[in-house]
């Protein structure tokens, strides 16, 4: 990206590092702290499910709401909700001990941070070019792995054994709103001027698109199932492996501490911040969906089973766990051009089908959680993973259906040769002629 566009977008950049950084405060040890308190695995990962699915909904209006009201005005929106709600979660849910009041409040937290993060992938949708959105994007993946996994998860391995769990969840608060802050001040406003002139039911069609695209595109289908596929460990393992690596629930090993568990969690991210940038700008220069079909698939599945496996062969080894660490962030970061790949599949409604990309973005929080939920006391922590990792294989067989047009290749993912213009030609006419990665 150009420097200025750059200096424009990064207020933005940083205020979803420092606002995720306060929502991922608690990936590391809430299940883990919710089964303390007395309540069963099933109850603990139940709320994370609701959870979830309260963020799929958020992140699927976030995308047409941002594109009719502006992307700013709903990161506020986003982050005030978070703010507002979490403050009611640790104050007065989690004290009360009344599992119906932690679910309902837990639940609708949900709906914060899609819209503060996804908003801002609108932002980019309007303001970057198509042929470098992918690099966009990889700085954003970036940004949000900062925050919800970098610090969101060293800051509590260092913090939560001098406070405990219940105070660490109130440093959430400062993060979350220096984070609004930031978006208050430094991230640009902008407008489709085309939406301003819309009428009231006309907003409301272009706003149901977010799902009809769904039933309108098949590709478009297709990209958002593998789009749910994509970070189904990414959200699913915060729920089980606290309680797989440390502690004895459901068939738990208890190998490792929580606090070495949120480091082995840490390295994930870690890896995942320079993925995002590096996978960023080779999938805009040696394709999108091969990138994600060959590596993101296939590293995620390898990755996913070694979490589960090398304790049980290895039992507390923390060098191994780090490697399986780097193998699954290396996985999950190859898949950062999907932000790209649904505005390439409908170009002319790219808010729809952004919101079909939140909506999925917001499923995969939903369903990687829910599929524990469903398997843990049946098949247990090994089935569980095994269901990821087949969900990922088969992400791999799904990705041959998607074809964007992505700039500067063809719709089999094949690079195209751009010739120069010739001296005397019209300088707009450029010509194409295929050539074989």
């Amino acid at each position: 990206m150009a420097q200025g566009l750059m200096r424009k977008l990064l207020p933005g950049f940083l205020a979803i590092a420092v606002f995720m950084t306060g929502d991922g405060f608690e990936l590391t040890f809430l299940s883990k702290y919710v089964v303390d308190q007395g309540f069963s695995s099933a109850q603990a990962s139940l709320m994370f499910t609701l959870y979830g699915l309260v963020a799929a909904l958020a992140g699927w209006s976030s995308g047409v709401l941002a594109e009719l009201f502006g992307a700013k005005r709903i990161m506020i929106v986003g982050a005030g909700s978070w703010i507002l709600l979490h403050l009611v979660f640790i104050s007065v849910a989690l004290p009360s001990h009344l599992y119906p009041l932690m679910l309902g409040t837990y639940m609708l937290r949900g709906m914060g941070y899609p819209l503060f993060i996804y908003s801002y992938v609108v932002l980019l949708a309007q303001t970057v070019d198509p042929g470098k959105l992918a690099s966009a994007m990889g700085w954003f993946w970036t940004a949000y792995s900062f925050g919800i996994g970098v610090f969101g998860a060293y800051l509590p391995a260092f913090i939560t054994p001098v406070i405990g769990e219940y105070y660490s969840l109130w440093l959430s608060l400062p993060f979350a709103i220096v984070g609004m802050l930031i978006c208050i001040m430094f991230v640009p406003t902008t407008a489709n001027v085309e939406l301003e002139t819309m009428s009231t039911a006309d907003k409301l069609r272009e706003l149901s698109r977010g799902v009809t695209i769904l039933k309108d595109n098949r590709q478009i289908a297709f990209a958002a199932v593998l789009r749910v596929i994509c970070n189904l460990t990414l959200y699913g393992f915060p729920v089980i492996m606290p309680l797989y690596l440390s502690t004895h629930t459901n068939g738990g090993g208890a190998w490792f501490k929580v606090t070495e568990w949120s480091t082995i969690w840490g390295l994930l991210f870690v890896v995942t911040v320079f993925g995002n940038v590096f996978w960023g700008r080779m999938g805009d220069r040696f394709g999108w969906m091969r990138q994600m079909r060959w590596w993101g698939c296939w590293l995620s599945a390898i990755g996913t089973l070694a979490m589960y496996y090398v304790p049980q062969f290895l039992g507390h080894n923390l060098p191994a766990m780090y490697a399986c660490a780097v193998v699954l962030g290396l996985g999950i970061s190859a898949f950062v051009p999907m932000g790209a790949v649904f505005p390439a599949l409908e170009p002319d409604h790219k808010g729809a089908a952004v919101s079909a990309h939140n909506l999925a973005s917001g499923l995969t929080t939903f369903c990687g959680p829910f599929i524990a939920t469903l398997l843990l006391e049946t098949v247990g922590f090994a089935g569980v993973c095994w269901a990821y990792a087949i969900c990922y294989i088969g992400g791999s067989a799904i990705s041959l259906w998607i074809r964007p047009r992505q700039p500067g290749f063809d719709e089999r993912g094949r690079r195209v040769a751009v010739k120069e213009p010739v001296a005397d030609a019209d300088p707009m006419i450029m010509v194409a002629a295929p050539q074989t990665v």
